[in-house]
């Protein structure tokens, strides 16, 4: 299995079988989200499984309590990333019959990461200055403040990182190359595996080395991911005469980059409303269990997120070259690989709910918790898949404006009212009985979007 070269007379993502190509693409992808979630979850679980005096219950919860500021950092590179790498892999399909299409596409990677380093600079001031009223907005108490705040301080400093391996990243897998994006990410993930027992335990620094763990293994995924979009290798190079402002450029990354921007700005906006309800109705406990739910909701949906990740740039490059019955084809077999992959994760994990959360946790009163509610607050994952093609869809074929209302539909217009409303009905278990209402809701309307769109396709003349 060999990564795909520019050089080819034409392009595999253009000629190869889709079945097989969609193999090619999608495995290392897979592996390669299964790897990046381990980043957090790994301190999760290490965190979780802390003794001192306080218990490793608030050491948890205080992780979870910088959740929103993680994810609002993540979604900031998907902005950027996630925006232009389609646009560069749709300029790279148009490369077939206009060779001047390439160098578009290396302007979009220069705009791309001046963004890039304009969010890391932001991010990272703003954050520092303001950092204790912000946990305590999100929910910290007097007993998780000193774990989050010593978690966090130390995880900004890396926010360049961050910005860099997960932003850019998404610029090697849209030229084919999905062994190479994988081996970026499985080179930091497997290094913040092994340095977190390090950190946390062997020298004692608790939530601390956690944070200090991520940020140098998140740096040297940075500098191999710089170091080979600088490389002949890539299709697409990074060249510091094109980091520099084109606005025409970033206008159009940014219409791109809204939805998979407000998919994570929003789940950041979800982890505070939830946060802070969850301290309001039921206390610390309650907050350490959501973080814990929350993780098995992000090893359900990676796989289907790392596959569809792996195979959008067949979406993009073949719809740029007008080869609609191959976007069709794709389309089609992506919805049955999502279904199979989600509906088995969620079927074993509400079935066995407490063999999921003890990989966090063994504090019996949060497993009591999980074991109760865990079923129901993922029951609307049993459609999520649905979201997901649609999502994958639509940013792989540029059409900002329908990924961005599918986006907003199940965060904004649905899950965050609800938060707020059911517990005054239900107490706190309201809380947890938003997110399937809200995830099933918007699954059917994507349904509904995603087949028009497949109809507009077909009509198509190739």
């Amino acid at each position: 299995m060999s990564d795909y070269c520019e050089n080819d007379e034409k392009s595999a993502l253009g000629s190869k079988k889709i079945s097989s190509l969609m193999l090619t693409l999608a495995v290392p992808s897979v592996i390669a989200y299964v790897i990046n979630v381990l980043y957090n979850i790994v301190d999760r679980i290490y965190i979780g499984h802390i003794q001192d005096e306080n218990g490793a219950a608030f050491a948890l919860t205080g992780l979870g309590i910088c959740l929103p500021i993680i994810q609002l950092v993540s979604a900031f590179s998907a902005f950027a990333g996630t925006g232009g790498a389609p646009l560069a892999a749709i300029e790279l399909g148009k490369s077939e019959f206009n060779p001047e299409a390439k160098k578009e596409a290396q302007r979009i990677l220069g705009n791309s990461s001046f963004m890039l380093i304009v969010f890391s600079v932001v991010l990272t001031a703003f954050f520092l200055i303001f950092k204790e009223p912000i946990l305590l907005f999100f929910g910290a108490s007097k007993n998780t403040l000193p774990y989050a705040d010593s978690y966090i301080s130390i995880y900004l400093l890396g926010t360049i990182f961050v910005q860099f391996s997960i932003g850019l990243n998404t610029f090697i897998t849209c030229q084919g190359h999905a062994r190479t994006a994988m081996v970026s990410i499985l080179i930091g993930a497997c290094l913040n595996i092994i340095l977190d027992p390090v950190f946390i335990f062997m020298l004692n620094m608790g939530t601390k080395g956690a944070a200090l763990a991520t940020i140098i293994s998140q740096g040297v995924s940075a500098v191999w991911v710089t170091g080979f979009l600088s490389s002949a290798k890539s299709a697409i190079r990074l060249n510091l005469s094109f980091i520099k402002p084109d606005f025409s450029i970033i206008k159009k990354i940014s219409s791109l980059g809204m939805s998979p921007f407000i998919m994570q700005a929003t789940e950041s906006a979800i982890f505070v409303v939830f946060n802070s309800g969850l301290q309001r109705y039921g206390g610390d406990i309650y907050v350490g269990s959501m973080t814990i739910m929350q993780s098995v909701m992000q090893i359900i949906f990676v796989p289907t997120a790392g596959f569809s990740n792996g195979i959008q740039p067949i979406i993009s490059y073949n719809y740029g070259a007008k080869k609609y019955g191959r976007v069709r084809e794709v389309i089609r077999k992506m919805l049955f690989v999502n279904a199979v992959l989600t509906l088995t994760l969620v079927l074993c994990a509400s079935v066995f709910p407490e063999i999921f959360s003890r990989l966090f946790t063994s504090d019996t009163e949060i497993l009591a918790i999980e074991k109760r509610l865990l079923p129901v607050y993922i029951g609307g994952m049993w459609f999520m898949w649905i979201q997901n093609a649609a999502q994958t869809t639509f940013v792989g074929i540029g059409n900002a404006k329908v990924s961005i209302f599918i986006a907003c539909l199940r965060k904004v217009v649905l899950l965050i009212p609800l938060a707020l409303i059911l517990p005054h009905i239900f107490g706190v278990e309201g809380i947890f009985f938003a997110e399937p209402i809200a995830t099933t809701c918007s699954a059917l309307t994507s349904a509904v979007l995603l087949a028009l769109e497949y109809k507009d396709r077909t009509q198509e003349q190739e």
